[in-house]
């Protein structure tokens, strides 16, 4: 099934961001070099990084990392580098990068240049989604290059699989170098030893956006929005009771209560992050503002920028169950923690989401949460958790509810996105 982009808000003003120009169309070669110029190549390495070190540019993946940094590692690996631009976006409530793709391919196609030419590589691949839309303007866009000669450095395109940990550092460059899309464990990092041996940057396809906007318009011009300690603007994937999901570039800052329209719709809860991300309660966050410093303070992050207003019709307790039963089969299974302890947690959430669920199960669910953390072979277990140990705290009145035979959420719909059919990987195939 393909999945197709999602409605986009643009901000308007003096500070609008330029990552979608035109939301729900996509620009030709033509129509970006006309809006952006031509790609805004440096000259030299150290240029690039210096500018997107002054700009304060950090990933806009899920870690949040300084950019430069990143830049530099693999620039310093001894070897030649290779990029890889990572639009595999496999979040089923993420729909910003392939948005980001569909809208303008091109911007992240001179973002990866660019990168490129940051770390001096020679071979260039943009790893994306399945969304066969997407996946066709990536290629165009790539081949109209190709004919224009705009391009430094050769870009190959690889499909991901419809997998939710095939975005993963060490899983992209596994299925790139031919093998199946799965995290495996790595004695050093991909920035110094990824594909084919040689130090590998795989970064996020909005940070590459980000990046030739930077490279056009300045350090200062970033800065220009967002805060002082978390520059620039971000794409948001945002779930809104009584609304169909909108893609939203907004300044690092705003008031979530702002992006999630809180003051119209009350919520139940908020999910931050995506499925790896953290429930809040919604009086305490409809006045943060969206940073990873102000998140962090009650336990959140940014993550894959996926923010969801549950409905104060819905189940929390439900809807966890749900997501948890979608990761428990996603995982790789390559180690106990995926292979049996995540099944197991999600089986004792699905009986505490029922009626009359035993109070040993939740104590079950916390104890096993404790023995999964920190021992996987990536941090997908990890990300579970969190999600399921916010989920414990933040419906602490529904889990009692429950476990008395009653729900306080009249719907019993499902609210949050999972693919349908669900079809977990059984076969080799599932992970190319």
């Amino acid at each position: 099934m393909t999945t197709q982009p999602s409605d986009t808000a643009v901000p308007q003003g003096a500070n609008a961001r330029r990552l979608l120009p035109l939301a729900g169309r996509t620009l030709t070669l033509e129509q970006h070099r006309a809006l952006h110029g031509p790609p805004a190549y440096q000259g030299s390495a150290q240029a690039v990084i210096n500018e997107v070190r002054a700009a304060g540019l950090t990933g806009r993946g899920g870690a949040g990392f300084p950019t430069y940094r990143k830049l530099e590692a693999v620039l310093n690996a001894p070897g030649r580098a290779v990029v890889v631009a990572n639009g595999a976006e496999g979040e089923p409530a993420s729909y910003k990068d392939r948005t980001l793709l569909y809208s303008d391919p091109h911007l992240v196609l001179d973002g990866l240049q660019l990168a490129a030419e940051a770390v001096q590589a020679r071979q260039a691949y943009a790893y994306v989604h399945p969304d066969q839309r997407v996946l066709r303007q990536v290629r165009e866009a790539v081949a109209d290059r190709l004919r224009a000669g705009i391009d430094r450095v050769p870009v190959t395109v690889v499909e991901a699989p419809p997998r939710f940990i095939a975005g993963q550092e060490t899983a992209v460059v596994h299925r790139i170098e031919g093998g199946l899309a799965l995290p495996r464990y790595a004695p050093v990092r991909v920035t110094e030893r990824g594909i084919g041996g040689a130090p590998t940057l795989v970064q996020n396809v909005e940070t590459l956006a980000h990046l030739a906007l930077i490279a056009r318009y300045g350090a200062g011009w970033f800065r220009g929005a967002g805060t002082p300690e978390e520059p620039g603007s971000l794409l948001a994937t945002v779930h809104r009771p009584n609304a169909s999901p909108k893609v939203i570039e907004t300044a690092a800052g705003v008031a979530s209560r702002e992006l999630l329209g809180l003051d119209g719709y009350p919520a139940r809860a908020v999910l931050i992050g995506g499925y790896h991300g953290t429930w809040l309660p919604a009086d305490r966050v409809a006045d943060l503002p969206l940073t990873n410093a102000a998140l962090r303070a009650h336990g959140a992050s940014l993550g894959a920028g996926v923010l969801v207003a549950l409905p104060v019709d819905s189940c929390g307790l439900r809807e966890t169950a749900r997501i948890v039963s979608y990761l428990a089969a996603e995982s790789a299974g390559q180690c106990g923690p995926c292979l049996n302890g995540l099944p197991r947690i999600a089986h004792a959430l699905t009986a505490l989401a029922g009626p009359g669920a035993h109070p040993r199960e939740r104590a079950d669910v916390s104890r096993w949460a404790g023995q999964v953390e920190r021992r996987g072979a990536c941090h997908h277990p990890d990300g579970s958790m969190r999600l399921v140990r916010s989920a414990l705290t933040v419906f602490e009145e529904e889990l009692w509810r429950h476990e008395h035979g009653t729900c306080v959420a009249p719907n019993s719909g499902a609210f949050l996105p999972l693919p349908s059919p669900m079809n977990p990987p059984r076969t080799d195939e599932d992970w190319r």
